[in-house]
């Protein structure tokens, strides 16, 4: 009877050796911002099971460091930031994204609002071309890439940069994504109805009336419009160099292996997918763990009113000093405690139940059992730290497709969203109590999507390293990938089939029309004669 433990011990050690992957080699061309924290999670858990990793950076990367005990990194030399590693642009580009909804509702606030997207992503993208071709000009560099043999490559398609080195170097390749660099990331390989499958910036949910269809449309013919003449040139321009003007950046995104989609259809509203798409939404959320000492404290000093967090992320931290004052003076009339992570100048209406912090520890202060309540911006990590704890969220969306995303969680519940536009401090203030009342349903139907978030058969980082040494130990995933993405745009929506039946149908139609007038001939022939034939 002992021997069974031990044999038992036996069986599991053998089975869990049969599923391991030898140390592999990867190759990483991340994104910097929130989109690093997602991949640097990827990247510890394949350097947990002994992989070799080495990323690519830029020498003004912000968030990804040199040095890491994780990975070896590539440093590419740039002459000035990408905007996506720039606090300041960020900053700028935020005001003046906030100066044009305020006149939201014209056709020229239309224009605008477009006009400056499409005028910083045009410059990104460029900053990332030139980056790339940096690196296909740097002989040394790339005969020491194809000697290196790596696995395959791991890259974020929100700059597409990554797309074209793994083509360049014929390497398998995963795709880490929630966005393309043309739009959502479904768009790029999924069939996607826009009857009721919601476009980025439509801000509908998958139940659409005439007019929120039609905006569905609009909204999708203007990311059709930015992929062809805003991001896409300068990749094909790269294309066109190096491999021929027959390829195109996103026919070879749409060719990569895998895609490791950082959302479920907990947050997701349902849609069509492909076999090679792994969905790891909560991928990030992992228990709390204890809070340091005087952070412990003043949660604790909450009682039984709770405390209520707020964080805008990464990239946008300061709002500016109208906007804070705003926020600032409905915390104070809050029972509740504020701990608000802060980048700028300390509001002068500050309460004393609030504390400002420039870094606070956001997935274990969720899970803080004195939290009530999540006060975001909206970007999709801190609303799966969200469900992952079962807090409720108050949406302040800012720039990108942060509305989209609180569409999706007001639909389920589980959130409510304010217009920082027209924000001011009784409406935030109803608005924050409303959310808190512990007699309305925001607490309950965050804690179910949590549930359902909790009840997988496997972990999604489970999920996501198993897939990607999968592509290691099979040298790809192609038999996951369908083929349509190679079919012309007339052969992929079959209008040539169309055409040919329609000419079919046309040449019967006309033959049945030439054959009914012939016999209709005919017969008129046929009675016209007997009658002649009397009268003669």
């Amino acid at each position: 009877m002992a021997s069974y433990p031990v044999l038992t011990f036996l069986v599991f050690f053998s089975a869990a050796l049969s599923s391991t992957c030898d140390g592999g080699k990867v190759l990483v061309y991340p994104v910097d911002g929130s989109h690093w924290l997602n991949m640097k999670i990827l990247l510890e858990l394949l350097h947990s099971r002994g992989h070799e990793i080495t990323v690519i950076r830029s020498s003004t990367s912000w968030y990804i460091s040199e040095v890491s005990p994780y990975y070896t990194s590539i440093t590419i030399a740039q002459d000035h930031s990408h905007h996506i590693e720039s606090q300041d642009f960020m900053t700028s580009f935020l005001k003046r994204s906030m100066e044009i909804r305020r006149r939201e509702g014209s056709l020229w606030a239309f224009i605008e609002f477009y006009q400056n997207l499409f005028n910083m992503l045009e410059e990104s993208q460029q900053d990332v071309a030139k980056m790339v071709i940096n690196i296909f000009e740097n002989e040394t560099l790339i005969m020491k890439l194809k000697k290196t043999e790596y696995d395959f490559m791991l890259l974020d398609p929100a700059f597409p940069g990554g797309v074209l080195l793994a083509h360049y170097l014929q390497l398998p390749t995963v795709l880490s994504a929630r966005w393309a660099f043309s739009g959502e990331a479904h768009f790029a390989i999924a069939p996607s109805p826009l009857s009721y499958v919601p476009q980025l910036l439509s801000y509908n949910s998958d139940t659409m009336d005439f007019f929120q269809r039609m905006k569905n449309v609009i909204s999708h013919m203007m990311l059709v419009y930015m992929h062809y003449f805003v991001v896409n040139p300068p990749y094909q321009a790269v294309c066109d160099k190096y491999f021929g003007p027959d390829v195109d950046v996103m026919s070879l995104m749409q060719g990569a292996d895998l895609w490791l989609i950082r959302t479920d259809f907990i947050f997701e509203f349902p849609r069509p997918t492909m076999p090679n798409v792994v969905y790891i939404g909560g991928f990030q959320g992992k228990p709390s763990k204890p809070l340091p000492a005087d952070l412990e404290d003043f949660m604790q000093s909450s009682g039984e009113h709770g405390v209520v967090v707020m964080s805008l992320g990464t990239l946008l931290g300061d709002l500016g000093p109208e906007l804070s004052e705003i926020i600032a003076s409905a915390f104070a009339n809050l029972p509740q405690k504020v701990v608000w992570r802060h980048i700028g100048e300390r509001p002068t209406s500050l309460g004393n139940n609030t504390m400002l912090v420039k870094w606070l520890p956001q997935n274990d202060i969720l899970g803080h059992p004195k939290t009530k309540l999540f006060m975001s911006h909206g970007g999709t990590n801190g609303i799966y730290e969200a469900i992952y704890h079962g807090v409720p969220i108050l949406g302040l969306p800012l720039i990108f497709g942060q509305i989209d995303n609180f569409v999706r969680m007001k639909a389920r519940g589980a959130a409510e969203m304010v217009d920082v536009t027209t924000l001011d401090v009784e409406s935030l203030t109803n608005t924050l109590k409303n959310i808190l009342d512990p007699t309305k349903a925001y607490k309950e139907k965050i804690q179910k999507l949590s549930q359902l978030h909790h009840d997988k058969p496997m972990k999604p980082t489970d999920s996501a390293l198993f897939w990607m040494e999968f592509v290691m130990r099979h040298k790809g995933a192609s038999h996951l990938r369908t083929e349509s993405y190679k079919l012309p745009w007339y052969a992929y929506h079959c209008l040539d089939v169309m055409a040919v039946f329609a000419a079919c149908g046309l040449i019967l139609m006309s033959l049945f029309w030439v054959s009914c007038r012939c016999v209709i001939r005919a017969v008129i022939r046929a009675t016209k004669s007997p009658a002649k034939s009397k009268k003669e």
